[in-house]
């Protein structure tokens, strides 16, 4: 028993010098596996510029696009029809989805406006969209499978019958597994019905919503973590308030912070970075549009109003109305990672916004995109997209660097 024993205690011993040094070896690998790798620092935004290269036309009014796993794009018509397009093959001729029996385009504003694929769209080919729909305008967001577009079905509707203009339409998922769609104040100027700071109401809001389940009648449910889920009087979908008309946001896949272009009266035009813990953020709309004060009245004492992170003027100028953009996350060019960037639909500037590591925010312009950019999308590789809407092209973005001035 007692030489078993020792026999026994050798074998271990052995054994664990045998896997101390596998494991030491493993970990020197992976180590200077690491120091190899070199990562790029991200350079001025002024060494930058954009280029685009048009690699589809014959669209009708684009205005939404975003990628799908198998490499290709879906874009949205603003009639009601999707296309695809793939890098290999191109165009495809004939639509992929026609929703244009449910969709009201009585306005110039009005149309089918977003998409999204689910998490688990390869496995489930679902897709969610947003629009505004028959009879009379209503928001809408809904859902369906990209082969059964008969059976969609509707999630979550904000009636908007007065006007034509200022629907919001923007549809995402963050990291966190949540939807988050943007609607517009109710239209016309002045907002109207003072929807921005009312939080009774959808309008003028980002919601966030749990698409992944059902609550009582609710074919969704609302995150315990929402903001205003005990408020009274609150809608408990909020997770934004403040905004104009935040036609396009994006959810920048590393951090799962927002960023946001809101569209402004005619003073300024601005873009908001939320970050995930700011949830209930009030943008100011229309206490101020951007950081001037737009109406005294609807301003209120003690109110703490989140200003963008960057704006840019309106008046008398060539712009019209922002184009909120996306995070570049690609590979193609590391030197610009990290960077938002996003347009103007009139003067078609390229602003390139990003965070400063001490805090704060670098802005520049970087060049021009072409003509009318309605939406910015990215595919499967992180790299960058651009619609133009009544020409109706489809453009491939890339950054360049150029001399410092």
């Amino acid at each position: 028993m007692p030489r078993r024993c020792r026999s026994v205690t050798t074998l271990a011993g052995l054994l664990i010098l045998t896997l101390s040094a596998l494991l030491s070896t493993s970990a020197s690998a992976a180590g200077t596996a690491a120091v190899g790798i070199s990562h790029t620092r991200p350079v001025p935004l002024t060494e930058l510029t954009v280029v685009s290269e048009q690699v589809a036309s014959g669209l009708r009014r684009p205005i939404a696009i975003t990628g799908l796993p198998d490499g290709r794009m879906l874009i949205a018509e603003k009639n009601g029809t999707v296309r695809a397009y793939h890098p290999d093959t191109g165009l495809a001729a004939d639509p992929v989805l026609d929703l244009t029996a449910r969709i009201d385009t009585s306005d110039n504003e009005r149309g089918l406006l977003g998409i999204t694929p689910a998490p688990n769209f390869a496995r489930t080919g679902m897709l969610y969209v947003a629009y505004t729909s028959l009879p009379a305008g209503a928001l809408t967001l809904a859902r369906l499978h990209i082969g059964a577009p008969e059976r969609l079905q509707v999630l979550l509707t904000q009636e908007h019958a007065e006007y034509g203009n200022h629907n919001g339409g923007q549809v995402a998922f963050g990291r966190d597994g949540y939807l988050y769609w943007s609607t517009g104040d109710g239209g016309h100027a002045n907002d109207p019905f003072k929807a921005g700071q009312d939080l009774g109401t959808l309008l003028g809001k980002i919601v966030r919503i749990d698409v992944n389940r059902a609550c009582g009648t609710k074919p969704y449910c609302v995150p315990a973590g929402n903001p205003f889920v005990r408020t009274p009087g609150a809608r408990p979908e909020i997770w934004l308030y403040g905004l104009r008309n935040p036609w396009r946001f994006s959810v920048d896949p590393v951090d799962n912070s927002l960023w946001i272009g809101d569209v402004g009266q005619g003073l300024v035009e601005e873009i908001n970075h939320i970050r995930p813990w700011q949830g209930g953020a009030n943008l100011g709309w229309s206490c101020k549009e951007g950081t001037p004060v737009f109406d005294p009245e609807q301003c209120r004492p003690g109110v703490r109003y989140v200003d963008p992170v960057f704006e840019y003027e309106h008046y008398l100028t060539e712009n019209c109305s922002v184009t909120g953009g996306v995070v570049y996350r690609g590979i193609r060019t590391p030197e610009a990672r990290g960077t938002y960037i996003a347009s103007d639909y009139c003067s078609t500037l390229a602003f390139a916004v990003r965070p400063k590591p001490g805090g704060g925010y670098e802005s520049a312009t970087i060049g021009n995109f072409p003509t009318q950019p309605t939406a910015f999308g990215t595919d499967v590789h992180g790299e960058l997209y651009v619609l133009s809407d009544l020409p109706g092209w489809l453009n491939r973005v890339r950054f360049e660097r150029v001399p410092p001035a």
